[in-house]
């Protein structure tokens, strides 16, 4: 039986390992309140403005690829370390970017540390008892949405500042380069991050499996006293095959028939996090709350409420996770997401769109409300067709520039509705596909693949992510806010069926166990 001083020791480990979750929050989502500025400086279209915001995840694909195999090399430890490293690399980077290329490349290096979020649960459920594992690796997803909501604290402050007339304000540049500033913001935590994982123990799972039986025992008795420490090597050993080191036959492993099922399980529930729209919601939050017309301070301080939600709804989640167990959360979850996008769709749906050339003149000009006196009687019944008729009227650049002004001074629609779906959809999936995913994923992988079948799962579950992260600007001007909430429900319906088929309870039992009941 693991003391209580191990139990805090673990805890301890389990906390500064998971600080990589607050920095993958705070890195994807500080992007959001970055934006409208990047549009406006750097002139981005749809597609440049997708490249950018989803060139972390993009990166995170590699690193998908490559850090789960690399952390069964040279072990759990080094990797995170060097995860680390590129976080800090990253943010220095993008703040310094004189273009959008640089921006896109500084950006993609923070991607290749997106691994933490394979590489920490990894380790975590490695370190942790059975009865505690699955709390101890939500301590990871309660880190991402602290740092997302850091994130949008941050971003919300600096914008606050950056319309000050202070002369500290000034001499900062804060006024003129506040987007700088947001991407910048996260040098501190990842340094830190880099220097206190130099004192956690290597995982003595990954030793035990590795041949150094010494270090492993070592490791365990800090855990949980001796008796702990030879009990829980001796389960490994009888429970685990050997290592398998070769990356050839790690991949074959991973193909081999008695392990196909959890691997698909492990498809059905990496595709269904991502394709349901969450990174679009997070990465996005201003600008979708910009659409319904509350403006851009509105909508910045609306995006906070995404990271309070997310928070409260984590911890409720590790709360049950243990106690309820996996599956009720991640069918409910999914639920939730299912009926918090269509009611966001349909919100859209409802609004019309009417710009009157006074409205015009205050945003723009004089010339400009001349060149929209025409269409001032028109309602538009979508957004798509409002925006390519300010686009005609104004130019590509002057519309894009001010079109949450614009929206605002046009739209009819209940806002609150929008508002609504869109945290529902947080917290649903808060309870749900965001903590219980990473847990179900490092328990149902056999030990001597562990790393290997992450590797493989994260690289689709971040390709879908960079996907939705690409083409949802495209989504808002060619389909609109409604249509592109309409997809994302659809989907999240086959996934809640898919889920509600497959999905195996794995609450309350070893890694061992859950490697023998899975493989068929």
């Amino acid at each position: 039986m693991a003391t209580s001083s191990g139990n805090r020791g673990v805890l301890g480990i389990a906390f500064i390992v998971s600080l990589g979750g607050f920095l993958f929050g705070f890195d994807a989502s500080v992007i959001s309140g970055v934006v409208g500025f990047i549009v406006a400086e750097f002139g981005l279209n749809d597609w440049q403005l997708g490249l950018v915001v989803g060139s972390p995840t993009l990166g995170g694909v590699f690193a998908a690829l490559i850090m789960g195999p690399l952390s069964d090399v040279i072990g759990r430890k080094k990797t995170l370390i060097l995860i680390a490293s590129l976080y800090t690399i990253s943010a220095i980077f993008s703040a310094l970017a004189p273009n959008y290329e640089t921006l896109v490349v500084a950006r993609f290096i923070g991607g290749l540390a997106f691994g933490s979020l394979m590489i920490a649960p990894i380790y975590i459920a490695e370190i942790a008892r059975m009865e505690e594992r699955g709390r101890l690796v939500s301590i990871n997803q309660l880190n991402i949405v602290i740092g997302f909501s850091a994130a949008y604290f941050a971003n919300y402050a600096i914008l606050q500042l950056s319309q000050q007339s202070s002369d500290w304000v000034a001499k900062l540049s804060i006024d003129d380069n506040a987007w700088r500033w947001m991407l910048g913001l996260e040098f501190g935590p990842a340094l830190a991050y880099t220097l206190l994982l130099t004192i956690i123990p290597e995982s003595p799972r990954w030793l035990t499996l590795n041949g150094r039986l010494d270090d492993a025992t070592r490791v365990f008795k800090k855990l949980g006293g001796e008796i702990y420490a030879v009990a829980q090597i001796d389960y490994i050993q009888l429970h685990s095959k050997t290592a398998i080191h070769s990356f050839r036959n790690r991949l074959s492993a991973i193909v081999n028939p008695s392990v196909r099922f959890i691997l698909i399980l492990g498809f059905i529930v990496g595709i269904a996090q991502q394709i349901t729209g969450i990174n679009a919601v997070y990465f996005y939050a201003p600008s979708i709350f910009e659409q319904s017309g509350v403006g851009t301070d509105a909508a910045f301080a609306q995006a906070i409420w995404i990271g309070i939600i997310n928070i409260i709804f984590t911890l409720f989640s590790m709360a049950l996770i243990d106690k309820i167990g996996r599956k009720p959360l991640m069918v409910a979850g999914l639920a939730g997401v299912m009926v918090s996008m269509l009611l966001t769709s349909y919100g859209f749906s409802k609004a019309t769109y009417r710009l009157e050339t006074a409205s015009v003149a205050a945003i723009l000009d004089e010339s400009s409300a001349n060149d929209w006196r025409s269409q001032e009687s028109t309602i538009f019944d979508s957004d798509v067709a409002f925006k390519q008729a300010i686009q005609e009227a104004f130019g590509m650049s002057k519309a894009k520039e001010n079109e949450a002004a614009l929206i605002k001074a046009a739209v009819e629609m209940n806002a609150v509705i929008v508002l609504i779906g869109i945290l529902g959809f947080v917290a649903s999936f808060a309870v749900s596909l965001g903590p219980v995913m990473w847990v179900v994923l490092s328990e149902i992988f056999p030990n001597r693949i562990r790393g290997m079948a992450m590797a493989v799962v994260g690289t689709v579950n971040s390709g879908v992510s960079f996907l939705v992260q690409l083409v949802f600007p495209w989504e808002l001007s060619r389909i609109g806010a409604a249509g592109a909430f309409l997809v994302y429900g659809s989907l999240a319906c086959i996934g809640l069926i898919l889920v509600q088929k497959f999905l195996p309870e794995t609450k309350g039992k070893s890694l061992e166990k859950l490697e023998e009941e899975l493989s068929r």
